[in-house]
């Protein structure tokens, strides 16, 4: 179980503070990093895996557009991500991850083009990432950076990458 899990569920739970999160990139390794904390039902809503690009605009309002013109992985596409479900499952915040975990390079992004957002009553922010290494490396630094995101605005304590 990660450390930063549970700083955060436990940061979010002071706080009386509910999560939801949308993953690509990640499919589902998000929310699982969150789930396998004890009590975690006490703050975390729960979640949307949108693999597919036309689910992004279907079910988490990302505009259409955008995705035609930018594809799936922009930094405006992930902050729609993170919007889309915090409306959509009703939580205080949300965070959402969007890129290329590879083998291969997708709509012109490079493998390790990550951006991880966050949606709160704060406003939106999206955060770029550029990891490397193997495809579970991305999607698990992906995690990581999403939760020190949100750590760090809740907090001050996350590393804020």
């Amino acid at each position: 179980m990660s450390d930063l899990a549970v700083r955060l569920l436990t940061a979010l739970k002071a706080d009386g503070a509910t999560l939801a999160v949308a993953e690509s990139l990640t499919g589902g390794l998000l929310a699982a990093a969150l789930v396998d904390v004890p009590g975690a039902s006490a703050v975390f809503r729960g979640s949307v895996t949108a693999y597919a690009t036309d689910l992004k605009a279907s079910v988490l309002s990302v505009d259409e557009g955008l995705l035609d013109v930018r594809g799936p992985v922009h930094p405006v596409v992930a902050r729609q991500m993170a919007e889309g479900v915090r409306r959509l499952l009703g939580a205080d915040w949300a965070l959402a991850t969007t890129g290329v975990a590879g083998p291969d390079p997708q709509d012109g992004q490079p493998v390790g083009t990550v951006y991880v957002a966050l949606a709160g009553p704060r406003g939106t922010e999206a955060l770029p990432l550029r990891l490397s290494g193997a495809r579970d490396t991305i999607r698990q630094g992906s995690v990581e950076a999403a939760l020190d995101l949100l750590l760090s605005r809740l907090t001050g304590t996350g590393t804020d990458r």
